[in-house]
């Protein structure tokens, strides 16, 4: 029974997890990369910011449904389907508050990848006078609410400590792939309470770390409506075809945690820190339109080879996404071996978690 829970939880998972993780290439309109390439990864970073803080405080639920510690040799599987809730306040961002260069000009405020399911404003891109590009923000796609699910293993050791792991191994998910593993202690301090076996209640101390990676294509191809005057080294219908978003998000968890024991119904808490991380990195060949200045005539945009920016022309995005305070509060059932719980975690952004499992103390 435990191989048949783990194999379909495993399923359950992935599925779950590539539905998140394809969401995040939203990002077939990167049209603003055909800036400066300063400027396009600062307008990625405003764009995807909220879904990232959201994945990334998901990834700090489901780490806990007691505060009891396994005895020595019991262990947990656990099935854990958090949903990071980006707030309304992040739904847009304003684009005189990027810094963008001067040679991009557009003004008022765009969505976010979370936002409404309209076009942003319209952005020019010009080199002394001569517009190389004109192009609209992309459209957000309404939708606030972010699965990070978790599956993980924990296994009690001596000393009133449980480890637990995580880990997906690499998978390909159509054009994407993603990988997952994470590492976690819980260790009781109330075995240091004379009389603690007479309580209903139980308290721990517990810190986690998750980290996810995956790899999204990217397609930005040379503007049709501008001439292009590539070397014969570069096929520009088969030569771009290399571009990648790879994006890593890390998650922090540390809590003192509690819960109160009856014979079918627990309830737990967690009082702590938590920190959300995601680096941003484009890798691949990226057609830019450039200014040409010939000796004789007007100056004019055109695709060639010295516009062509690779890994090193993009600096890799640092995003240090929300960092502080999170309480969380909720509720186990367990009957024989199996269990469910439901909780929810206030911080700046919240999280609702509920999970299914086998426990075998």
């Amino acid at each position: 029974m435990t191989r048949i829970f783990f194999r379909r939880s495993m399923t359950v998972m992935i599925g779950a997890a590539l539905s998140s993780f394809v969401a995040f290439s939203q990002l077939d309109n990167v049209d603003f990369l055909r800036s400066a390439p300063a400027d396009g990864l600062k307008l990625i970073e405003a764009y995807i910011t909220p879904w990232a803080n959201a994945f990334g405080t998901g990834l700090n639920g489901s780490w806990f449904n007691t505060a009891k510690p396994h005895q020595f040799g019991g262990f947990d599987i656990n099935l854990g389907f958090n949903v990071g809730i980006v707030p309304e306040s992040a739904t847009k961002f304003d684009i005189s508050s990027l810094g963008l260069s001067s040679s991009l000009t557009g003004t008022g405020s765009s969505p976010t990848i979370a936002g409404p399911e309209t076009d942003g404003p319209e952005m020019t891109y010009s080199i002394s006078g001569v517009t190389l590009a004109e192009f609209n923000l992309p459209p957000g796609v309404n939708w606030r609410y972010i699965p990070a699910p978790t599956l993980q293993v924990g296994v009690g050791l001596p000393l009133g400590t449980d480890l637990k792991l995580r880990f997906v191994p690499r998978l390909p998910i159509e054009e994407a792939d993603v990988m997952l593993w994470g590492v976690g202690l819980m260790h009781s301090i109330m075995q240091y309470i004379p009389g603690n076996e007479f309580l209903p209640v139980d308290a721990s101390v517990f810190a986690g770390y998750t980290r996810m990676n995956v790899n999204v294509p990217f397609s930005l191809e040379p503007d049709p409506s501008i001439p292009q005057n590539y070397s014969t080294s570069i096929n520009p219908d088969t030569y771009f075809n290399d571009q990648n978003l790879s994006t890593t998000f890390e998650a922090l968890n540390i809590s003192a945690i509690g819960s109160f024991n009856l014979p079918v119904i627990s309830f737990y808490g967690g009082l702590g820190y938590s920190r959300t991380r995601t680096l941003i990195e484009l890798t691949g060949h990226y057609p830019l339109p450039v200014l040409v200045t010939p000796g004789a005539g007007a100056p004019y945009a055109e695709y060639n080879d010295s516009g062509v920016k690779t890994d090193d022309d993009f600096e890799k995005l640092d995003i240090q996404n929300f960092s502080g305070l999170r309480a969380n509060i909720g509720f186990r059932i367990k009957l024989a071996i199996f269990t469910f719980n439901a909780d929810y975690t206030r911080a700046q952004y919240n999280v609702l978690s509920a999970g299914l499992g086998l426990s075998f103390r």
